[in-house]
């Protein structure tokens, strides 16, 4: 059942940025993430956030900062209940990038947030990311 909705996607060139957002069934309490799914591969998962607003990220949105020796994340995700939306801030985007990203949330989870899709029950139908070199 779809209960969510995903925009913001499109095309992009690398190195830039991009800001997608989810609607729909957005709750504090609720863990939700971003998966992503690009051609002939498995659904991976990207980034949750829980209850407290707290995130995680999969290993591939972190780079270390050169000079401060200090990890950084290349995407953000964040809730924004008032306006019944989950972001996620996208910036260096790399053509690996490319793929359909979803959003996905499920009642049962409220923190340790999943990072695989088996965990979450309701998702939106995908937004296209093309970022070209």
């Amino acid at each position: 059942q779809v209960q969510l909705a995903e925009s913001g996607g499109g095309s992009v060139q690398a190195g830039g940025s991009l800001t997608l957002s989810c609607g729909g069934l957005i709750y504090r309490t609720y863990c939700m993430a971003w998966f992503l799914h690009a051609p002939g591969q498995e659904r991976d998962w990207v980034a949750a956030s829980d209850r407290d607003g707290d995130a995680t990220y999969a290993r591939f949105v972190k780079e270390r900062d050169e000079t401060t020796y200090r990890m950084k994340v290349r995407f953000t995700i964040s809730k924004d209940i008032s306006k019944f939306a989950l972001n996620l801030k996208m910036r260096s985007l790399k053509s690996e990038d490319t793929a359909v990203y979803f959003c996905a949330t499920d009642p049962d989870w409220t923190a340790g947030c999943p990072t695989f899709p088996e965990g979450y029950r309701y998702w939106g139908l995908g937004t296209q990311v093309t970022v070209s070199s």
